[in-house]
């Protein structure tokens, strides 16, 4: 069976890490090692940020692959394969469209930083998400920022997930899509950007199809990603509607769920 699988993706929160951020690195290792001879390649599939992601495999970052902010961000190696570019007028809108709603707390995504806002959060938002974006730094005013943008990652109040989902993707229709892993996080992204995009570019690039491909994740960011690929695991611990989307459910993320799986295919 090993032999059919030619791409591994993985998401990285509630999937590939347990909830205090580690995962059994010489498990790990030694699956790559297994994924390596049999011509498969691992790709680490999340919202967060390239420079984070990165740092969660120290020493051999440029031997995966990389689709990250939700496929806005794309990485072979050392390769840059794509960066989405935002055009600034919708970058603006999504700006004013955000400063009507005080209680969200946005994150502006760029190819070289991640920023936030002077006095429109505090500094114990900023070091939390720090944790997610280890470029960050402060601007005064989002519209001033020089960089290329990528996406918008907005932190709204837990219970109103879905209504600041709806609302933005009714306002901001055709020009940036909502996409959220639950719990008060959303992303938005230039329409058609997301993580099975990402694998898409990548899959092509490598003469892969997508029944070779194999993908884990928990959360409904994850859920065009596990209908691309042939073999699709939701964790244990994903909600209903993402159990719904994927082949089979693998353990919780708690018990590596991703390694005991890969093992048995390596």
């Amino acid at each position: 069976m090993n032999h059919e699988i030619k791409l591994v993706a993985v998401d990285i929160d509630g999937t590939f890490v347990r909830s205090d951020y580690t995962y059994d690195v010489p498990r790990f290792k030694r699956i790559l090692g297994r994924m390596k001879e049999a011509g498969c390649r691992f790709v680490v599939a999340s919202g967060n940020q390239y420079y984070q992601l990165r740092d969660l495999f120290p020493g051999y970052g440029d031997e995966l692959a990389f689709v990250a902010e939700n496929g806005a961000f794309v990485k072979d190696g050392k390769e840059l394969v794509f960066a989405a570019d935002m055009p600034k007028e919708t970058v603006d809108e999504v700006i004013d469209v955000c400063r009507e709603y005080p209680e969200i707390l946005n994150v502006l995504c760029g190819v070289n930083s991640a920023y936030c806002e002077r006095g429109k959060v505090s500094q114990e938002f900023f070091d939390l998400t720090k944790v997610y974006y280890h470029r960050l730094q402060w601007t005064d005013d989002f519209k001033e920022v020089k960089d290329q943008i990528l996406k918008f990652a907005p932190a709204v109040p837990e219970e109103k997930t879905y209504f600041y989902y709806d609302m933005f993707r009714e306002r901001l229709k055709g020009k940036a899509e909502p996409t959220t892993s639950g719990h008060g996080a959303v992303d938005l992204i230039l329409p058609g950007c997301h993580k099975a995009s990402g694998l898409k570019r990548l899959a092509e690039r490598w003469d892969v199809y997508p029944e070779q491909c194999a993908a884990f994740g928990d959360g409904g960011n994850d859920i065009e990603m596990l209908n691309y690929c042939g073999y699709s695991f939701a964790m244990e611990n994903a909600p209903r509607n993402v159990k719904d989307a994927a082949k089979y459910v693998c353990p919780s993320n708690e018990e590596d769920g991703v390694l005991v799986t890969l093992e048995k295919f390596f």
